[in-house]
């Protein structure tokens, strides 16, 4: 824009410019936005954002590919993801543990009560998986919003706006995943105490996945909630985190109880 302006003082004009590399989608959206003069643009009018969020939501996580992501220089995935990843996998052991009970005469008096962990842990452990996908995509809204203009009073206004509400959802996301672990916990102490014998350390691994979980999604929730000036909202949210650790804790005693007891090892 520098350089036709300036060309414009002496009669030229500029007949194609070329890009040599990559350039950031955001640069290609607010040149669009400019150009096409788009009064009250948002982003989430481009098609293309549309589908690339839906994907995100839907989205679940299956092969290496994700550890290769993880691993990667970059800020998604990151450890909202890994926690959420955690607590799938948390879910998938606990599924286990209740299926090897089920069936076998030594259990057949909490047969259905196994039946009833196997079927909400699959469904924990679905939602989970896409979490992986929903903490990332939570993340590259909040990028999304820094990278808005900011030259005018009233871009600044809608900048600091979109920021927020961006960071909220950055924060709500492992919020979410913070309450599934807590009920995979739950279920998770129901195959300790009550499962198949052969696979209590098995129980013990997914406590450990879980409580993993629960931490590095509490931290994401932490992180968020110090950027949010609406401190009633915050104060709200801070209050829910405690009391959803404070669950988790329980659960993972009794869960420590069982293993130690029923497999007579140290946990």
């Amino acid at each position: 824009e520098t350089i036709r302006r300036e060309a414009a003082r002496y009669g030229a004009q500029i007949t194609h410019s070329e890009l040599i590399g990559l350039i950031p989608q955001q640069a290609l959206i607010d040149a669009a936005a400019w150009y096409l003069q788009l009064d009250d643009f948002s982003e989430e009018q481009v098609l293309e954002q549309q589908i690339q969020l839906k994907i995100a939501e839907q989205g679940t996580v299956s092969d290496a590919g994700f550890l290769d992501g993880l691993a990667a220089g970059t800020a998604t995935p990151g450890g909202g993801s890994a926690a959420a990843y955690s607590g799938a996998m948390a879910a998938s052991l606990t599924a286990m543990v209740a299926r090897i009970t089920i069936g076998k005469k030594k259990y057949i008096e909490v047969e259905d009560q196994m039946k009833a962990v196997v079927e909400q842990a699959e469904q924990l452990k679905t939602e989970l998986n896409a979490a992986v996908a929903q903490d990332s995509a939570a993340f590259e809204k909040v990028m999304a919003a820094y990278g808005l203009p900011k030259v005018t009073d009233a871009e600044k206004a809608a900048r600091s706006e979109a920021i927020q509400a961006a960071t909220m959802g950055a924060a709500e996301v492992p919020l979410t995943v913070v309450e599934k672990l807590v009920k995979v916990l739950g279920l998770t102490q129901q195959a300790a105490e009550a499962g198949n014998l052969n696979a209590i350390t098995d129980a013990g691994s997914a406590a450990a996945l879980a409580q993993a979980g629960v931490t590095g999604a509490s931290l994401n929730v932490r992180i968020n909630l110090g950027s949010i000036k609406d401190q009633k909202a915050v104060k709200k949210l801070t209050a829910r985190l405690a009391d959803l650790n404070q669950q988790a804790e329980r659960y993972l005693a009794a869960i420590r109880t069982a293993v130690e007891e029923r497999g007579e090892i140290t946990y």
